[in-house]
């Protein structure tokens, strides 16, 4: 199977089994977004759904984000997973939002990654999720199933598996496809003990093939 069949036959599969997947986060607006993906570094999706009404409803947009002391807005993310980076990444992506982009959240890569706490994943994520721009984030879950399944060889660091994704995965695609990766490995291609038995792509599962060989 050459590489080109291996993704279509994976893309076929998710548009079959997974046409609707999206985001985990809840949110109504790009501002919400944002927030809760910098709150969702390291940190389950469930627990910052479960922190984010707070914020919203005292802090509901970017102007209002902006005035929040460190002291008022950390009690209300101390759950999340380094609430002091966090809260200090918050209120100075509000500060610069304000003061740099007329108070609109940027709707390129390299115009978010200038915003404190948004890295290239965060900003892939922003801008696939709201825009539908060919941008694939690529967090642990789509570094570990594109591996397994053979998507991407050697690839060592996030922004290889990006390259070698984009490589393949036709452009009107990749805004869903960061989903069914994510998803996938959330669920079904855990980290240990991945569940093979229930996984439809084992017939081109690299991962898979080499466990019924050993």
């Amino acid at each position: 199977m050459t590489k080109k069949e291996r993704f279509q036959y994976v893309i076929d599969y998710f548009e079959h089994h997974a046409p609707d997947a999206e985001t985990e986060l809840l949110y109504d607006n790009p501002y919400q977004l944002l927030v809760a993906v910098i709150l969702s570094a390291q940190c389950t999706d469930k627990r910052v759904n479960m922190t984010t009404p707070a914020i919203f409803s005292q802090y509901p947009d970017i102007p209002s984000l902006s005035h929040a002391t460190f002291d008022e807005l950390f009690p209300l993310i101390r759950s999340i997973s380094y609430p002091n980076n966090k809260t200090k990444h918050l209120i100075g992506m509000a500060n610069m939002v304000m003061d740099e982009f007329d108070g609109e959240i940027p709707s390129t890569v390299p115009e978010l990654v200038k915003l404190p706490g948004v890295g290239r994943k965060t900003a892939n994520v922003i801008t696939s999720v709201i825009y539908q721009q060919p941008n694939m984030a690529v967090d642990t879950h789509v570094f570990r199933v594109s591996a397994r399944l053979g998507l991407t060889t050697n690839a060592k660091t996030p922004l290889q598996t990006e390259q070698q994704l984009l490589k393949y995965i036709p452009k009107e695609k990749v805004h869903i496809a960061h989903h069914w990766l994510i998803l996938h490995g959330r669920y079904i291609c855990i980290a240990r003990n991945p569940k093979c038995g229930e996984c439809g792509l084992r017939k081109v599962c690299k991962y898979y093939q080499q466990l019924v060989k050993s």
